[in-house]
């Protein structure tokens, strides 16, 4: 469907000629660089890269998304400029693609929003989170080998042998059955609640004793900035990329190996604890929506 834009937005930009064109996601970026080319225009074209495209491309079960790398190391040089999410996806750019460091700028997304504000201000209505009750860890994402909700299950029960708590993970994805069994091998039906997507996580944010990210990689994750904002305490897996950047190298939160059920278990204990401290506004403030619409206008601007 993508590819079949193609003409039309060749079209368009012989026809309007604008100033400046943004493009995101790998295989738009692909089309949108081929568009203005074809279209023959000096349209300004910046590119934006969401993830970390050397550990996301062999991962897909797209063979499309698999040549991603080599399509973008071919054509992302035909563009003004690449913006990427993350510091740690800038690096990946120039390790994966050769792209050259001064033709890469990094602007975070615009996570931080008006609506975001008032959806975490809504009740909710769950009876974990009644006075009283056990601590509740949440998680929220995709049930995908990158999330590695698997292990973040496995530290809960390590948790478990020593005091109460239970995990709340939001989201679905071709994994559940067996994060379903792992549950059920593991003695955990009561202890954690796999409810599926929400369409507002926010007030789970907000009432939640901690908040874990246990990913095996990422390009900048915005449910992480999402729980900063809430202001629950975090715990991150120190993934290649964006956790480290978003918590400063654990100033904002806590950050733990990759993989490391025991780390992550330990993780979990010391927030209970309190040893995680809130993380204040200065954790969030860089992905603020008007920050980073200013920040875009410069790059679209150019120099």
């Amino acid at each position: 469907r993508v590819l079949a834009s193609l003409p039309g937005v060749v079209r368009y930009l012989r026809r309007e000629r604008p100033l400046a064109m943004l493009t995101s996601l790998n295989h738009v970026n692909i089309v949108g660089i081929w568009a203005r080319r074809l279209a023959g225009v000096d349209t300004r074209l910046v590119v934006n890269e969401q993830n970390t495209l050397s550990l996301e491309a062999p991962h897909s079960p797209r063979r499309r998304h698999r040549l991603m790398p080599r399509l973008a190391k071919r054509f992302y040089p035909w563009a003004d400029r690449v913006v990427a999410v993350s510091r740690g996806a800038a690096d990946d750019l120039v390790r994966a693609v050769g792209l050259a460091p001064d033709r890469i700028q990094v602007v975070h997304n615009p996570i931080i929003t008006p609506e975001l504000r008032e959806m975490a201000a809504e009740p909710l209505d769950h009876p974990w989170f009644q006075p009283g009750g056990d601590p509740v860890l949440l998680a929220v994402g995709r049930f995908t080998p990158q999330k590695d909700f698997g292990t973040l299950i496995r530290a809960v029960e390590l948790v478990r042998r020593s005091r109460p708590v239970r995990l709340l993970i939001l989201g679905d994805g071709p994994e559940r059955a067996n994060l379903e069994a792992l549950v059920a091998e593991l003695g955990l039906l009561e202890a954690v609640e796999l409810p599926g997507w929400v369409m507002n996580p926010y007030p789970y944010m907000v009432r939640a004793d901690a908040f874990v990210l246990s990913s095996r990689w990422e390009g900048l994750p915005s449910v992480l900035i999402e729980a900063l904002f809430c202001g629950v305490p975090v715990i991150a897996t120190d993934c290649p990329s964006g956790p480290n950047e978003i918590l400063e190298g654990g100033k904002h939160g806590l950050l733990v190996p990759v993989g490391d059920m025991e780390a992550l278990a330990e993780g979990i204990r010391s927030a209970l604890a309190g040893n995680v401290p809130r993380p204040t506004s200065a954790s969030w403030q860089p992905y603020v929506q008007e920050i980073v619409v200013g920040r875009y206008l410069d790059v679209l601007v150019g120099d």
